[in-house]
């Protein structure tokens, strides 16, 4: 059963712990990205935990190999139960990654999840810098199979890019789907999918935002997806 990730995209921690808040108890986990995290800082991480969820901290670190090891590192210990790098850094900075969520959770029994980004889902094949080689799939791919070369444990990709990742890289081989949509919305995602139809792709984990966030009844409209999962 893939698990359901709440994105908490909001400016700031008010609006990010009562939509929480308004979710206790659901069987879900959280998103804390660049513009929240920026916001309001660690303080914010061990303040949802406390609410009973585990955190994705979606911050897609790119950098110097030991900048992001460091940082990994610094996301683990503040109790961060999955953090990702894009791969796009290359292999050193993988394995940096790698040596950062080892050191960050040693001592503490945790088990946290590094997961590399391939190709954002915003973007398509229009959105590739002039020069590339290689179709937006064929990049996800490539990307998604140095990855697990690399030691991580998976990748944020489209809903689309699935069953190709798992069939080369394996059924272990985590896949974190963002672009979840119950229905199609005019946003900007564009490589989007259903909850059931990632599930059947084989997505582990689909992150959904507005379509819970934005609902008059947030537990409710969880529910709804993750019963949309059960019986895909």
């Amino acid at each position: 059963m893939a698990d359901l990730v709440i994105a908490l995209d909001y400016p700031d921690a008010r609006g990010a712990l009562g939509m929480a808040e308004r979710l206790k108890g659901a069987d879900v986990w959280m998103k804390v990205g660049l513009e929240l995290f920026t916001a309001e800082g660690p303080s914010l991480i061990s303040r949802i935990k406390d609410l009973g969820f585990k955190v994705f901290l979606d911050m897609k670190f790119f950098d110097i190999p030991n900048t992001v090891r460091g940082a990994v590192r610094s996301s683990v210990r503040h109790g961060v139960d999955m953090v990702n790098i894009h791969l796009m850094g290359g292999e050193r900075m993988a394995r940096a990654a790698m040596e950062g969520l080892h050191e960050g959770a040693a001592g503490s029994g945790a088990s946290p999840i590094l997961l590399g980004v391939t190709v954002l889902t915003s973007m398509s094949q229009e959105d590739l810098p002039k020069g590339f080689s290689t179709t937006l799939p064929e990049t996800v791919l490539q990307l998604a199979s140095a990855g697990n070369s690399w030691g991580i444990h998976g990748v944020v990709c489209s809903g689309h890019e699935v069953v190709a990742i798992k069939n080369s890289c394996g059924k272990g081989y985590l896949c974190l789907t963002p672009g979840i949509r119950p229905v199609a919305l005019g946003d900007d995602q564009r490589r989007t999918m259903t909850p059931a139809e990632a599930v059947q792709a084989g997505s582990d984990f689909l992150v959904v935002g507005r379509p819970v966030t934005g609902s008059d009844d947030p537990a409710q409209a969880a529910h709804a997806i993750l019963e949309a999962m059960k019986q895909a």
